[in-house]
């Protein structure tokens, strides 16, 4: 068995990033945090040594219990399944590299979940983990129990399937420099790291962090030592969404959507803007969808 600090570390560390990972397989918090919640009871039923790259392990495991999870009739149920919520003001988006994006229709506001949903198991995993998270095809290979070489074309059909069923030129999914910076967001807020928050956002930043109609919080420091004080607290999870092709966090607390936090993000690939979503009328509407609530 792994010793109590590692097992600490490990999930201080790596949690966050795979309810996230899990949750862009599965589009179900619940479900997500229960597969990361087996990974991690694995991990403490492995022998002492018997794991030399945590992170990379968890990742392995985590995203075949995902597969399974897909794999698994009771899971393939209808529900609601569109979270592509429209915001309420207009955001520009940047100019991206047709080749760092994936289209969606936006006139019926198709999710990516929706896409993957087209998709089989392997299909789905090899997509999520290397197009969404930038995993190496090894890592993959090793997930889904085939060589390199199939899975980089288990990939090629998961990405031509979901161009496919998209109208080529609306509503773009964030670029990878998005995503990552979104990602190292969810870990600082995760983890109260006000250091690393303040590496991903702009000197200048501002940010619209509670339901104060108009009320602005201006400059980075002061914009994160606020989103610390609300989003940093114990039993939150927060987990990456894009909304309408642009980056948000979704935040929950015992499984209930509680927030959502729009970020948007410069050129260079730092945060300038956070809008922060706590009241009932923006919650319900995506409450719904995801979890089929009236």
């Amino acid at each position: 068995m792994q010793s109590d600090d590692q097992i600490a570390e490990a999930w201080t560390t790596n949690r966050p990033y795979l309810i996230d990972l899990a949750f862009r397989m599965l589009g179900d918090i619940g479900a997500a945090e229960d597969v990361v919640q087996e990974a991690f009871f694995r991990l403490v039923q492995t022998p002492l040594g018997g794991v030399d790259d945590a992170r990379g392990w968890l990742i392995v495991v985590t995203s075949r219990l995902c597969l399974d999870h897909i794999k698994s009739a009771p899971w393939r149920r209808e529900r609601p399944a569109d979270m592509a919520v429209r915001s309420d003001r207009d955001r520009g988006a940047a100019a991206v590299d047709p080749a760092d994006r994936v289209t969606l229709d936006d006139e019926v506001r198709l999710a990516l979940l929706v896409m993957l949903e087209r998709l089989t198991p392997a299909e789905r995993v090899a997509f999520v983990l290397h197009d969404i998270f930038g995993l190496p095809f090894d890592l993959v290979a090793e997930t889904v129990g085939r060589p390199s070489t199939a899975c980089r074309q288990l990939a090629s059909r998961a990405r031509r399937k979901v161009r496919e069923s998209c109208d080529a030129g609306r509503a773009p999914i964030e670029p990878a420099g998005h995503r990552t910076i979104t990602r190292r967001f969810i870990a600082a807020c995760a983890s109260g790291d006000l250091d690393e928050l303040l590496a991903v956002l702009d000197p200048n930043a501002s940010g619209e962090l509670d339901s104060r109609k108009d009320f602005v919080v201006v400059g980075a420091a002061r914009v994160a030592r606020n989103l610390l004080r609300f989003w940093s607290r114990p039993g939150l999870v927060l987990v990456s969404q894009p909304i309408d092709g642009h980056p948000a966090v979704l935040a929950f607390a015992e499984r209930q959507l509680v927030g959502v936090i729009d970020l948007t993000i410069s050129d260079s690939d730092v945060i300038t803007i956070v809008h922060v979503h706590t009241e009932e009328a923006s919650l319900s509407p995506l409450r719904a969808q995801l979890f089929g609530a009236v």
